[in-house]
């Protein structure tokens, strides 16, 4: 048995979600782009998506996953060692999201900072959870996953436009009681295919300026067809490195729940683990990619639906910008 072993692992304590009300159908983008109903279900899997109402921002979505999550947890929110947002779209550059959820929920003794790793966010957020509570450096952490990207989404491109949807999942972390618990996680990436998937203006490079605006390089760019062969490729490389980590065959996986990003995607990992339709949870048809926040978001409503049973091996798989990936099997 290795060292790595021996240590204690974490386990999810408790999972919740912020939703806006707001919702687009594929019938509403019909009359503001050329497209149809039609041709984003079959290419995407979606039916409509969620987006947040103007005067609002992420904290304020991540404060309800957050609240939620802790009251799933049976936890208060100053018992929080630390707390972790995933996120490429946050209230403002600095002070971090993370902060801001800290202040708003009275998380005082609490380490707060954002991590930028787009799709993959709240995957990384877990891999760094669970390495702070095996190492014993902190007890109880919040993983939080939240986007607004209908806010840096070009209304005018319809490759895109109809992709994207807003949302915050989050899961508290803690020390294991016994089986359950973080089986193996992993991540990577690969900064050389950034071109394929990025937002290029608003950093320190191009900073905005009246150029920036005009030129339309404040929204969300993506070579579809490249970014989705090697969203397949990357996945279901992450996949099997946890698996392999944690000694588990395929063949004895109970749920998997992958990044929400197009539905094609989902039934192609699905394909390469031999998995059947009912170990494969799906919700892109009500929310849309809605990057950090799709797999959190999905954990959840698979937990309180019942779908994700207690003893469940699940593997929780994610693919985003950067390039990025990783993944997560926790025994439920």
């Amino acid at each position: 048995m290795t060292a790595e072993a021996h240590k204690p692992k974490s386990m999810i304590l408790g999972t919740g979600s912020g939703i806006p009300e707001k919702i687009v159908t594929n019938q509403d983008l019909e009359k503001i782009v050329d497209t149809t109903d039609e041709w984003i279900r079959e290419r995407s899997g979606i039916e409509r998506r969620h987006i947040l109402e103007e005067g609002k921002a992420n904290s304020d979505l991540s404060i309800i996953a957050a609240e939620q999550a802790l009251e799933d947890a049976g936890l208060k929110a100053k018992d929080l060692d630390v707390i972790i947002v995933g996120t490429v779209t946050p209230d403002s550059p600095f002070p971090s999201t993370a902060c801001r959820v800290q202040a708003a929920i009275g998380a005082v003794k609490a380490a707060a900072f954002d991590i930028s790793a787009a799709c993959s966010g709240f995957l990384y957020g877990i891999k760094l959870a669970d390495s702070m509570i095996r190492s014993g450096s902190a007890r109880y952490v919040l993983v939080i996953g939240a986007e607004i990207l209908t806010r840096i989404t070009d209304w005018e491109d319809r490759g895109t436009c109809v992709l994207f949807g807003d949302g915050a999942g989050a899961a508290v972390l803690g020390p294991s009681d016994g089986t359950r618990g973080i089986l193996s996680s992993y991540f990577k990436s690969d900064g050389r295919l950034a071109h394929l998937l990025h937002m290029e203006a608003g950093g320190s490079r191009y900073p905005a300026t009246h150029e920036t605006v005009d030129k339309r390089m404040h929204f969300i760019r993506m070579e579809g067809r490249e970014v989705f062969k090697h969203a397949v490729r990357t996945m279901s490389d992450a996949a099997t490195h946890a698996l392999e980590q944690a000694g588990i065959h395929p063949d004895d996986l109970d749920f998997l729940i992958t990044h929400q990003a197009n539905i094609r995607i989902i039934e192609a990992i699905s394909k390469r683990l031999k998995l059947p339709k009912d170990k494969v949870f799906i919700n892109i048809q009500e929310y849309g990619n809605t990057s950090a926040a799709s797999i959190p978001i999905a954990l959840n409503q698979a937990r309180r639906e019942g779908a994700l049973k207690d003893g469940f091996r699940c593997l929780l798989v994610a693919f985003g910008g950067g390039f990025t990936w990783g993944s997560a099997l926790i025994q439920f």
